[in-house]
């Protein structure tokens, strides 16, 4: 089970749990800014709250001034009209200066959650992302992130101010009409919020249910377009078409079910304020029928309840939206949580190159506990020279270089680098040390520049060109119109693959590091290309410790030392000349590979480049 789809599979934490996590944005640490906006904008609410509780008695005194024969209030109740105009307006003026001084804390936490996210994904293990689905884990990042400003707004500027103006208009009933009318607004608003709470819950099981699917949906399209040159190759548009129209049509069922119970939840809703709104104007009619009280009380008690009822009609929606604010953001919260397999030790220390000799010590490894991949290897590579490694698809040739970059914890053994265990080592200072030319070269949708000086964070445009120089790529590049402004396109297709590879050369010449790796580095070149970047490549070797993973035996033959393995051991090794001389598995596959250049139709499948090192 991919991690994202173990993760949905978990339990989900109680909504409280999650609201745990969330509220510390409410107030950031080391953010006296922001925390000044925020006791602005509740400020603002206290004194918005203020204001709308005055206009109900501006509106009560117009009318007690405009009853038969009270001509002469005329200008008192011109007055009150002016507060009454006054307070909507300033209701109005709190509540956008409120928006204005909390959007920026608001913002923020929506930015520092997508950087933790974002750094937390890149903390991961390799893994985690082979198995992951990429529109699944960008669909759960997306919603879980847009929901913080939204809460966050939801928390301080619904529900406070709404409890507020509860307590306040229960004061106000108690000192003008009595303990029967605050009972009974009492008994309503806990009705409503009840009745709010349990169709909410049933509806929340409806928007999980759509989220999954919409999540399914987005991945099963990303997947089909990051691969639509597979899709092609098979005239699979049809099928893919087809599943994605299926995924689709669950989510419509799905959402279709979700927004439809709305319909439901707002009914119930109205009927609750409703019922409210005429029992308690009923009860100030015959209030005012008796003598107890004046027209314009009946006014007050409508427009009290009107104006708690905005806020609760709101807080229903306010409630419903946290809800499903939780659930994407439990989703989000269980990626953070994933665990980070590959972690530095307490008080590890940065690793200390000063030769960078490489030594594997009776390694063993496996990916899956059922199949063991190293069997207890052990080589060593002094500081400055080559060592290459060979051997048949399954061999565990591409492992090594992961192992080497420590992308897995081995299971036994041991790896140094200039003497150190690189269990033990700062990770970031153990990769920064190696550089690499993969086999399968996947770039960023940059510019060919942005794309060469990634291999150091700072590096000048004098670098990046002298970069492409040594990687023979210089001239392609002058050739463009934009030169290295260029855009290569999503993971690089639009460059051919010698293309992209002489860019992975020209990158990891601009890193410059002690220790080199060439996984196939020339696999995606033609014959003359390759001659004259395998040229480039010696060059590079003859000054730091270089391991070479090689399928054409004819581009390792100046090694120092090349290792042969079958099945996760060192079956041989030696220089060419000393494995050729012991006729045994280099030979023989010397002797094929020569037969191949003879007579290419003579190739057979096994000898295709290894697939299981690429996917392992």
């Amino acid at each position: 089970m991919a991690p994202v789809e173990a993760e949905e599979a978990q339990k989900t934490p109680p909504a409280w749990a999650t609201l745990r996590r969330f509220l510390p944005y409410l107030w950031p640490e080391g953010e006296p800014r922001l925390k000044v906006r925020i006791v602005i904008a509740l400020l603002l609410v206290l004194a918005g709250k203020a204001v709308i509780l005055i206009m109900p008695f501006a509106y009560k005194g117009i009318i007690d001034n405009m009853g038969p024969g009270m001509q002469q209030g005329a200008q008192i109740a011109f007055a009150l009209v002016l507060a009454y105009t006054a307070a909507r307006f300033g209701g109005v003026v709190a509540d956008n200066l409120r928006n204005v001084a909390f959007e920026r804390v608001g913002r923020n936490a929506q930015r520092l959650m997508a950087e933790r996210t974002l750094r937390h994904l890149h903390e991961l293990s390799l893994r985690f992302h082979l198995n992951r689905k990429t529109g699944g884990v960008t669909r759960v990042v997306e919603r879980g992130t847009s929901t913080i400003e939204t809460m966050l707004h939801f928390l301080l500027f619904n529900i406070a101010p709404t409890v507020i103006e509860l307590v306040a208009v229960c004061v106000i009933f108690q000192i003008k009409f009595g303990f029967a009318l605050v009972a009974a607004t009492v008994v309503m608003v806990g009705l409503y919020i009840w009745f709010t709470q349990t169709v909410t819950e049933w509806r929340n099981a409806l928007r999980r249910e759509m989220v999954d699917l919409d999540t399914g949906a987005v991945a099963h399209a990303v997947d089909s377009l990051l691969n639509f040159e597979t899709v092609k190759y098979f005239s699979a548009e049809d099928r893919e078409a087809a599943r994605y129209s299926r995924a689709q049509f669950r989510y419509m069922d799905a959402a279709t079910k979700s927004n439809n119970s709305l319909a439901f939840l707002n009914i119930g809703q109205a009927l609750i304020t409703n019922l409210m709104m005429g029992g308690a104007m009923a009860f100030t009619v015959w209030g005012w029928s008796v003598g107890r009280f004046t027209p314009g009380d009946v006014v007050l008690v409508n427009a009290l309840l009107m104006q708690l009822f905005r806020p609760l009609d709101l807080l229903g929606m306010v409630y419903r939206t946290i809800r499903q604010g939780l659930i994407d953001m439990e989703a989000m919260f269980r990626l953070i949580d994933t665990e980070t397999e590959i972690k530095d030790k307490p008080g590890a220390l940065p690793l200390a190159v000063v030769a960078g000799d490489v030594r594997f010590e009776n390694v063993v490894f496996s990916y899956e506990p059922a199949r063991t991949i190293l069997k207890g290897v052990s080589f060593t590579v002094p500081a400055g020279t080559t060592l290459a490694i060979v051997g048949h698809s399954g061999a565990g040739k591409s492992t090594i270089a992961r192992l080497l970059y420590r992308f897995y914890d081995i299971q036994g053994g041991r790896i140094l680098v200039d003497e150190q265990d690189i269990a033990e080592v700062q990770q970031r200072s153990l990769r920064a040390a190696i550089g690499i030319v993969p086999q399968d070269m996947v770039l960023f949708n940059e510019t060919i520049g942005y794309n060469i000086g990634y291999g150091r964070d700072g590096a000048s445009q004098a670098e990046i060109e002298a970069g492409a120089r040594g990687a023979a790529i210089d001239r392609f590049i002058d050739a463009q119109p934009l030169g290295y402004e260029t855009r290569v396109g999503e993971r690089g297709l639009k460059l051919s693959g010698g293309e992209k590879q002489r860019v992975a050369i020209a990158r990891t010449l601009v890193k410059d590091p002690p220790i080199l790796i060439l996984d196939e580095a020339t696999s995606a070149l033609d014959s003359r290309t390759e001659a004259a970047i395998q040229g480039v490549l010696n060059n590079i070797a003859a000054r730091r410790t270089t391991i070479i993973v090689a399928h054409r035996l004819s581009t390792i033959v100046h090694a120092d030392k090349i290792l042969v393995m079958e099945d996760g051991q060192v079956v041989e090794q030696g220089s060419h000349a000393a494995l050729l001389a012991l006729n045994g598995h280099y030979a023989q596959m010397w002797a094929r590979q020569a037969a191949e250049r003879m007579n290419p139709e003579a190739s057979e499948p096994g000898d295709d480049p290894p697939l299981e090192d690429a996917a392992e």
